[in-house]
């Protein structure tokens, strides 16, 4: 039952997250990406504010030792990993549609355990596979026999493996910190760094800021602050694999807000490269990576 629960809440974080594909493109004709980026950002941050009195009951029961310098470091390279992806995923939405982004940022299921190459984590043969089958999605998806790659599809690519960076740096904070303070921290961070650069480089009118409040409501009260914390609680009882495939589905919800609400539309060859990547993104999951440790500790066949 609690693992029922668990999917319900992950599959309504895919929802609210899809739909932010659209939220988020549609802001785009007011103020530039990075601006808006740094106001959800910061808007999140806000609104998880209230659940410090509850942090340490969301924190694991036992938390690795660390130092405060490590902490810190871990938690700024989260921060900047974070800005990255969410300023590179905002610029490509002005090229590209919420539905062809949706797919590719997506890919972070597969970039993560290729990225845990870096801090010792050992990539199984499916995973590979996995690799091997997205970028041929993406190709169908974003190419579709042109000779290059559509910018705004190279600028969500580049994203999505900042995300997984993002992942991989608070899958290791989370052992060591509650997940209240990493979010909140991360957000902050990432919003004040991006709108640093969004003020000389953008030049924010405050009124055009204002003018998108209901975009700005949606993806930093729910698509960060609620959508992360229901994320937190759903990772307490569901299985890694339950939550990275549940979560994948952002990217089918956010072709179908694409379509139902800016009328969208994919090609065929489009919509086969969006099922090829999906097929990448499950088999990415059957077998997640392991470290090193826990591989050496059990059979070599694992």
């Amino acid at each position: 039952m609690r693992i029922l629960r668990a999917d319900a809440l992950l599959l309504l974080v895919a929802i609210i997250w899809g739909v932010g594909f659209v939220i988020q493109r549609m802001a785009m004709e007011s103020v530039g990406p990075v601006t808006f980026t740094g106001v959800r950002l910061l808007i999140g941050t806000l609104s998880m504010l209230p659940l410090l009195p509850l942090a340490r009951r969301l924190a694991p029961k036992t938390l690795k030792p660390v130092s405060r310098r490590r902490l810190l470091l871990g938690l700024i390279g989260a921060g900047l990993a974070m800005s990255f992806g969410a300023v590179l995923q905002q610029a490509g939405l002005v090229h590209t549609t919420a539905g062809i982004a949706g797919f590719i940022t997506g890919l972070y299921v597969v970039f993560v355990p290729l990225l845990g190459l870096l801090v010792g984590y050992f990539v199984r043969w499916t995973t590979w596979v996995a690799v091997l089958v997205a970028t041929g999605g993406l190709y169908l998806l974003s190419v579709q026999g042109q000779p290059t790659i559509n910018p705004g599809d190279g600028l969500v690519l580049l994203g999505s493996v900042a995300w997984a960076a993002q992942m991989l740096i608070t899958g290791w904070l989370a052992l060591r910190c509650d997940p209240v303070r990493i979010a909140i921290f991360q957000t902050a961070f990432a919003g004040v760094l991006t709108l640093l650069v969004a003020l000389p480089w953008e030049q924010p009118d405050f009124g055009a800021v204002l003018s998108i409040w209901p975009e700005l409501l949606f993806s930093g009260v729910l698509a960060v602050g609620v959508a992360f914390l229901l994320q937190t609680i759903a990772q307490q009882d569901a299985p890694p694999a339950h939550t990275a495939v549940l979560l994948a589905l952002e990217a089918v919800f956010g072709a179908w807000a694409g379509w139902a609400i800016l009328n969208e539309q994919l090609t065929g060859i489009q919509i086969v490269g969006c099922l090829v990547i999906f097929v990448g993104i499950v088999l990415a999951q059957l077998r997640p990576p392991r470290p090193l440790e826990q591989r050496n500790a059990t059979s070599p066949l694992n």
